[in-house]
C-alpha cells in the first residue's frame, strides 16, 4: 500500500457473505478511472474501483511519477504523482472502495440486468454498471532475457523506480533508449540525495527514442566523464557471495566486456495486455474497445469504456479527453442506476445539492 494514501482511500472491502452490491464498478485506477469516481459521485452513484497495480495512479505512477505534465486544464504543470494525489483528494467525499492488486477475471450479465464481477483475489460484486478505464490494458514490463537474472528481481534488478533513494551511492547500470532510461540516468548522475556512485547507460544501438534535450545532456555528461554510455547487450552475469556483481556485455564490435553492477535498471517499455477484458464479448478494434461518442457506451448496454482503452472516430489519447469521456459516461450510466429518476445537469458552482454531496458550504452571492 502506498504510505501516502489515507486509510480510507487505501481500504479494500472486508469479507462478505455474498457479492458486494454497488451501483458501479470501475476497472482501472489511473487518472481517468479516478475522475470517473468524481463524475459518478456528483450524480450520487456509488463506485468500487479495481486495479491490477498495488496502488492508484496507473501510467502516471508506473511510468512517470516525477515527470512534468503540462496539458491538464488550469494546472500549468504537475507531476504524475501530484496529479494522482490531487485526484484522490478530489474524490474523498464519495467514499469509493478500492480493490488493488487484483484483476477482473469474470463478468457475467444477470437476469435482473446487473453484472456479476469477480476478481483474481476472489472479490465478488453485483453492479448495475461497469466502467472500463484500464488505460491500454494491464501493464507487463518487457523483461531482460538473460538466463537466471530473474533471481535478482526486486533486490538488484528493477523494471521501474519506486524508491530512488535505494540506488544512491550504487554502481548503477541502466538499460534502454527511451525517455524513462534517459530521465533516470540523468537523475542518478546529477548531484543530489539520490546520486549514484557510478552510472553506465547501455543501449543496443547508438540512437534513442528519448527527448533530444535529454540525449544531448547525457552526451554532455559522458564528455565530462561523469557517466558512461555503452552500445551493447547483456548476455550474462557474474555473482559474488550470491549477489549480482558484474554483467557480461556483448559490444557492437563483437567483443564481450565485463561491467561492474550493484543495481540494474531495465527500461524496455511496458507491454499492454487487454487480459480477460478481451473475452467479455465487447467490440474490440486493434486491442481497443469500440464506444459511441454520446455516452461512451460499448456494444453491451451498461458497460462503458473511457480513456486510452477506448476508440471512436477522432479519438485522441489525452488525459483531458478521458476526463470529458468520464463526464458523459456518468450521465449515460445514470438511467441504469436510477431508472425512475430524471437526471438534471447541475453546476458545482451554484448547486446546493452538489455542495451537500461534496461536503462544502454553499457560497452566498450578493
Amino acid at each position: 500500500m502506498d504510505p501516502t494514501l489515507s486509510p480510507e482511500i487505501a481500504a479494500t472491502a472486508h469479507s462478505h457473505d455474498g457479492p458486494i452490491e454497488t451501483d458501479a464498478v470501475i476497472v482501472g485506477a489511473g487518472p481517468v478511472g479516478l475522475f470517473q469516481v468524481f463524475e459518478l459521485g456528483l450524480l450520487e452513484i456509488k463506485a468500487h474501483i479495481i486495479d491490477s497495480l498495488a496502488y492508484p495512479g496507473g501510467q502516471c505512477i508506473e511510468l512517470y511519477p516525477d515527470k512534468p505534465i503540462y496539458d491538464i486544464p488550469a494546472v500549468p504543470v504537475c507531476t504524475g504523482k501530484e496529479l494522482t494525489d490531487n485526484l484522490l483528494k478530489q474524490i474523498e467525499p464519495f467514499g469509493a472502495t478500492f480493490h488493488l492488486g487484483q484483476e477482473v477475471t469474470v463478468v457475467q450479465k444477470q437476469d435482473d440486468g446487473r453484472f456479476f464481477v469477480e476478481t483474481s483475489k476472489g472479490t465478488r460484486l453485483l453492479t448495475k454498471t461497469i466502467f472500463i478505464a484500464g488505460g491500454v490494458g494491464s501493464f507487463q514490463p518487457r523483461t531482460l532475457k538473460v538466463d537466471g537474472i530473474e533471481q535478482f528481481l526486486g533486490s538488484q534488478l528493477f523494471y521501474s523506480v519506486r524508491n530512488p533513494a535505494q540506488f544512491a551511492g550504487k554502481n548503477l547500470v541502466i538499460i534502454g533508449g527511451g525517455d524513462s532510461a534517459l530521465d533516470w540516468t540523468l537523475n542518478f548522475v546529477q548531484d543530489g540525495p539520490n546520486k549514484a556512485e557510478s552510472v553506465i547507460l547501455m543501449h543496443r544501438r547508438d540512437g534513442f527514442r528519448a527527448a533530444p534535450a535529454s540525449v544531448a545532456k547525457m552526451k554532455e555528461m559522458c564528455d565530462a566523464f561523469e557517466m558512461q554510455f555503452v552500445v551493447g547487450q547483456v548476455n550474462g552475469f557474474e555473482t559474488q557471495n550470491g549477489q549480482l556483481a558484474r554483467l557480461k556485455v556483448a559490444g557492437a564490435d563483437g567483443v564481450t566486456r565485463i561491467v561492474p553492477a550493484d543495481m540494474l535498471l531495465v527500461f524496455f517499455g511496458l507491454s499492454p495486455k487487454l487480459g480477460p477484458i478481451a473475452d467479455w464479448g465487447l467490440g474490440i478494434e486493434r486491442k481497443q474497445i469500440v464506444v459511441d461518442t454520446e455516452k461512451f457506451q460499448t456494444n453491451i448496454p451498461g458497460i462503458f469504456a473511457v480513456g486510452d482503452i477506448n476508440t471512436y472516430p477522432g479519438k485522441k489519447k489525452l488525459i483531458l479527453s478521458g476526463f470529458h469521456e468520464a463526464a458523459l459516461a456518468a450521465f449515460g450510466a445514470a438511467p441504469y442506476v436510477f431508472p425512475d429518476k430524471r437526471i438534471m445537469l447541475q453546476y458545482t458552482t451554484t448547486s446546493p445539492k452538489l455542495h451537500k454531496v461534496l461536503g462544502v458550504e454553499s457560497p452566498v452571492f450578493d
